[in-house]
């Protein structure tokens, strides 16, 4: 019951949050996702699945990267992330995307060993069970195909981390108890290794998550991020107490550029046997 929980949270969590998330964090989660599509070497022609694409932030530059000889498929939990990425794509010209939801637990529609590459940028920490993710994966991945993930690293690292607690202290929320496990130590590349992943590349990224105002880094945080359906319960003055307390939890990372809150995240590329 808590896994199915969890993922009725993240479903209607992001929904919550579709139209704030590029906005809140595009510039952040930048430099994690230009990592992550340097270690995919996603090539033209070129079969590739982005698992929780979000708003396709790497979803679209890797249908750039297979050309219209390539395909790319785009899932989420999310049907208002999926509806995002298929208006995008129409509106753009992608015809070689094709999007639709499904959980990453359980993408059946999906036949086996079709996919050269297939990647989940920032979407693994939010599945119950993260190694029947890979476990799908592997499945999917031609022999000798490639995988790459990236994950938020050691929430000691992520100066942002306390907008869990700050909800959890309001409202309950079951969001993302274990959040941060994937990026502790090398628990992400060991699972990798369980799922059934050879020539496994991990990758520590240290850096610096920028937002110009007071208001863009709440708004990130609150509305833009895993919180936001939690967010969305909140009267006006719990809002502004969460607000506050945030604020002086990220006080240290101001300067007058804006903030610049310290994050990490750990990329991990792997073989299919």
């Amino acid at each position: 019951m808590q896994a199915r929980l969890q993922r009725r949270i993240q479903r209607y969590g992001w929904d919550k949050a579709v139209n704030h998330y590029d906005l809140g964090w595009r510039d952040s989660l930048r430099e994690a996702q230009e990592h992550l599509l340097q270690m995919s070497g996603a090539r033209p022609g070129e079969q590739v699945l982005d698992i929780a694409c979000g708003t396709g932030l790497v979803t679209f530059p890797l249908a750039d990267a297979v050309g219209t000889a390539g395909r790319v498929v785009a899932t989420d939990i999310s049907q208002k992330m999926v509806d995002f990425v298929a208006g995008e794509a129409g509106q753009r010209g992608y015809s070689q995307i094709e999007a639709f939801r499904a959980d990453a637990e359980s993408l059946d529609e999906l036949a086996d060993g079709q996919f050269d590459l297939i990647t989940c940028a920032l979407g693994l920490m939010y599945v119950p069970e993260p190694i029947n993710a890979m476990k799908q994966v592997t499945r999917l991945l031609k022999p000798g195909g490639r995988a790459v993930f990236a994950v938020w690293g050691a929430r000691k690292n992520c100066g942002w981390a306390d907008i869990f607690p700050i909800v959890d202290a309001r409202v309950e929320t079951d969001v993302c108890p274990m959040f941060f496990r994937l990026g502790t130590g090398s628990v992400m590349a060991m699972e990798m290794q369980q799922a059934g992943f050879a020539s496994i590349e991990e990758v520590r990224l240290q850096t610096k998550l920028p937002f110009a105002t007071e208001e863009a880094a709440l708004e990130a945080a609150f509305i833009g991020g895993p919180v936001a359906l939690a967010y969305d319960r909140f009267d006006d003055q719990t809002r502004a107490s969460a607000h506050a307390e945030y604020r002086t939890s990220i006080k240290a990372y101001w300067s007058p550029q804006g903030y610049r809150i310290p994050g990490e995240f750990v990329i991990c590329s792997g073989h299919r046997y």
